[in-house]
């Protein structure tokens, strides 16, 4: 059986409730007058009859035109767990994607609020007259502006690692071209290099210098 669209379904439900008002109409009009006449002294008045048939009312089944959207169900993000159980032929698939983009995320955002609080705090510090007071605040205030540069750094590489996820390259070491590891990314989000490769890396400075 062929299906209507959905304009042409509209087009009958309009067409069906024309037509139930137009029957309406017609039975409230429709009437019947009988005249009965009567001559002489005993003659009755003229009584007029008006029978009024009940209108019929008729059903009309509403016609939906809109098409309802269907929106795929979120996926739930996956566990720490669940992605180390995954097989190999998985890795960096979409959940995982997902789930690493969503931690970068989160971590991106706590050290964002904690510059921001850095910077309220520095603007509220005053003055003390004592010596040994003002030196424990500046150092303080040293300390607290080294954790903040640290993390402004590590702010860089969470934010490159998002735009890497996006790009398709998260996960795969930059100079090799091998997996990552799950594990490893677990521990450090922002890891760009393999273990192997990070080793090198490291031993190469070590001995060669910066």
């Amino acid at each position: 059986m062929a299906v209507s669209s959905p304009a042409r379904l509209a087009a009958r439900g309009k067409s069906a409730r024309h037509s139930l008002k137009f029957q309406a109409k017609r039975c409230k009009n429709a009437t019947r007058e009988v005249d009965s006449k009567a001559t002489g002294s005993g003659s009755e008045a003229s009584v007029g009859i008006w029978i009024v048939e009940k209108p019929v009312v008729l059903k009309v089944s509403e016609v939906a035109t809109k098409t309802p959207k269907t929106t795929p169900a979120a996926q739930p993000l996956l566990t720490e767990e669940q992605i180390l159980k995954m097989d190999e032929k998985d890795y960096m698939n979409p959940a995982q994607l997902a789930f690493f983009k969503v931690r970068l995320q989160q971590l991106e955002k706590e050290l964002l609020k904690n510059a921001g609080e850095t910077t309220e705090h520095l603007r509220e510090t005053v003055l003390v007259p004592d010596p040994a007071d003002r030196a424990t605040i500046e150092e303080e205030h040293a300390l607290e502006l080294r954790t903040r540069d640290r993390e402004r750094k590590l702010l860089k590489k969470v934010q490159q690692s998002i735009v890497s996820i996006d790009s398709g390259d998260y996960g795969w070491c930059e100079e090799t071209g091998e997996p990552i590891g799950v594990p490893r990314l677990l521990a450090r989000p922002t890891a760009t290099l393999s273990l192997e490769a990070q080793q090198r890396r490291e031993l190469k400075q070590k001995l060669y210098g910066d």
